[in-house]
């Protein structure tokens, strides 16, 4: 028995593909693997099969058309193609996971392309696809063009290929968002944006702080639940950034909550690494992020005893501090006002 990968358009409507399977049968084909995909034309299966050593290419192609089907396409393939496309799809995204550049190579592998080019944007097309040439943006600059000559792609090939794309993206950005701080007295920390893999050490974190600590960020005097850290870790729209000192632990949080153009932050410091200038970086870094984002401006609540956070808010743009019993409100327009190097003038 061998392997082929057979593809063909039938008619959408009922019973046609059991037309197809039934001629493919006939001939002692077995299906091993089936994907429908949508298009105008009609819907393209894709079979992964098992047929006998005797038949050829031309006799599988025989069996396709006396089935109904057409734009037919068949090649042998090989035991990877064994592993259903989600599956597939979703190990080539956790490579991009740690090669994000490799993404030209994971989009050839995705749609068994005979060729991947990288263009500049200023000759690049618009994203698209049509017959075997799909133009993909990327995230860094620039597009990218895959070529295969047959079969023609489909609208979830596309699909597929732009989720990979959006994956690679993102990645990216993550990476370009992390920095090394280095504080005044030497000490190396990463500053990076968190996610849901952080709630362990995020957790240590809370435990670590003082009561007087969590009062002035929680006013409630609520330490948040579990259910409520995962939210603050991934914020819809908004972005959470931690202090990762050496051996992964995490010693300052910082989280930016967006509700229409104003943004809500956050700053948490462990007790030990308060006023070294770690909470005005983070302060720093969200105040960035609001700048791109687009919002009008940024307000935090904390203690009115905590006067280094209220320092630093004001360092970094602040134009109106309220008071109302125990509680300020400090708000700053996103742009802030133009500020020096990542050494504070005042520290959280």
């Amino acid at each position: 028995m061998a392997l082929w990968r057979v593809r063909a358009t039938v008619d959408d409507r009922p019973g046609y593909l059991s037309v197809l399977t039934a001629s493919l049968a006939l001939r002692s084909v077995n299906i091993l693997a089936v994907q429908v995909h949508t298009t105008e034309e009609g819907a393209v299966d894709d079979f992964l099969v098992d047929a006998p050593d005797m038949l050829t290419e031309s006799d599988i192609l025989a069996a396709v058309v006396k089935g109904r089907g057409r734009d037919a396409f068949v090649t042998r393939a090989d035991p990877q193609g064994l592993a259903d496309q989600p599956t597939r799809a979703l190990a080539l995204a956790g490579r991009l996971f740690h090669e994000p550049d490799a993404l030209g190579d994971t989009l050839a592998a995705l749609l068994d392309a005979t060729e991947v080019r990288w263009r500049p944007a200023a000759t690049a097309d618009l994203p698209g696809f049509h017959g075997g040439r799909m133009t993909l943006a990327d995230p860094a600059g620039g597009a990218y063009e895959v070529l295969r000559a047959l079969p023609a792609f489909t609208p979830a090939e596309y699909a597929r290929a732009q989720a990979l794309v959006e994956v690679a993206g993102a990645v990216q950005r993550q990476q370009h968002e992390q920095v090394t701080m280095l504080l005044p007295d030497g000490t190396e920390l990463v500053l990076r944006p968190a996610g849901r893999d952080d709630l362990a050490a995020v957790q240590e974190l809370h435990e670590e702080c003082s009561a007087a600590t969590l009062g002035q960020r929680y006013l409630s005097g609520a330490v948040p639940d579990e259910s409520r850290l995962r939210r603050l870790l991934e914020p819809a729209g908004g972005v959470t950034l931690l202090a990762v000192a050496s051996g992964g632990r995490v010693v300052a949080m910082a989280s930016l909550v967006i509700e229409g153009d104003l943004g809500e932050i956050g700053l948490l410091v462990e007790d030990g690494w308060q006023r070294r200038g770690l909470g005005t970086a983070l302060l720093r870094r969200l105040r960035a992020h609001a700048e791109r984002t687009g919002l009008a401006a940024l307000v935090a609540h904390t203690g009115a005893d905590n006067t280094a956070m209220v320092r630093a808010l004001q360092h970094l743009g602040a134009d109106r501090v309220e008071q109302d019993g125990p509680v300020v409100s400090v708000t700053m327009p996103a742009a802030g006002r133009p500020v020096g190097d990542e050494t504070p003038a005042a520290s959280a």
